[in-house]
């Protein structure tokens, strides 16, 4: 029973065997998976797969690299979206600055990842984070989320040993994939080490970030056995550990029964 927090199976690169490889995740262990939105189009398609396989739910969202796309019309339609009932996730939101650099792009960033926050606390839902070079910020922000009691999960963390163990302390979780398994993922296995297992959460984000030893290729739920091991090595526990664990943990977050 392995429970894959963050896949994007609404992606173009499985529209030849998405329903095959769908079809195969509970025969090889894959109990749960939650797809993230990364638009208002993918969190639409999304849903359509949660409707479709029981097994399957959906997060709406949009990715801070999309919000371009919003403005009030269009976060009605997001807010709708949100309410679907197999929806158990506002995300994946937070703030990107690798690519954007423009100050006024990053404000807008910041803008709709405030107003994603709030559609969250207004509905109860947990959050699914992205940050990338914009740890300062995403670090405010998500305190400001924390007086909101809105639980959560930083998803694909990337940041210090430090930064994990803040975000440890306000309640969120952290969330662990493929890049885990690279031998030069110094930080992230020094936070997988730091931190308690009760706030990991496996992922992989496929089809981006497989593990070792598929780096390079399409990334599957079906390789996060690969990433329950190396964090029982990191941390000196069998693998069925580390799977029950964060089995365990997603359930809590995510508000379903064990």
């Amino acid at each position: 029973m392995i429970f894959e927090t963050h896949a994007h199976y609404d992606d173009e690169q499985y529209e030849e065997d998405r329903d095959r490889l769908l079809g195969s995740m509970q025969e090889n262990g894959i109990s749960r998976i939650v797809n993230a939105g990364a638009s208002i189009e993918t969190t639409e398609k999304g849903i359509r797969l949660a409707e479709k396989y029981p097994f399957v739910y959906a997060a709406a969202g949009v990715h801070p690299s999309e919000t371009a796309q919003l403005d009030e019309d269009s976060f009605v339609r997001l807010k709708k979206l949100a309410i679907h009932p197999k929806t158990v996730a506002v995300g994946e939101i937070g703030l990107d600055y690798y690519w954007d650099k423009e100050p006024d792009v990053q404000e807008k960033q910041r803008y709709w990842f405030r107003r994603q926050l709030e559609l969250a606390a207004q509905l109860g839902l947990p959050v699914i984070i992205h940050s990338r070079d914009a740890s300062a910020d995403t670090l405010a922000i998500m305190k400001e989320a924390c007086d909101m009691h809105i639980p959560g999960v930083i998803h694909c963390f990337s940041y210090s040993v430090e930064t994990a163990l803040e975000y440890v302390s306000m309640g969120y979780y952290i969330g662990v994939g493929g890049v885990v398994t690279f031998k030069n993922a110094k930080k992230l296995k020094e936070a997988v080490e730091k931190i308690p297992l009760a706030n990991i959460l496996l992922e992989t984000d496929c089809p981006y970030m497989a593990p070792e030893p598929y780096r390079g290729k399409r990334n599957s739920s079906l390789y996060l056995p690969y990433i329950a091991a190396k964090i029982a090595e990191i941390k000196g526990m069998t693998q069925q550990e580390v799977i029950e664990a964060t089995w365990n943990n997603a359930c809590r977050m995510y508000r379903m029964d064990a």
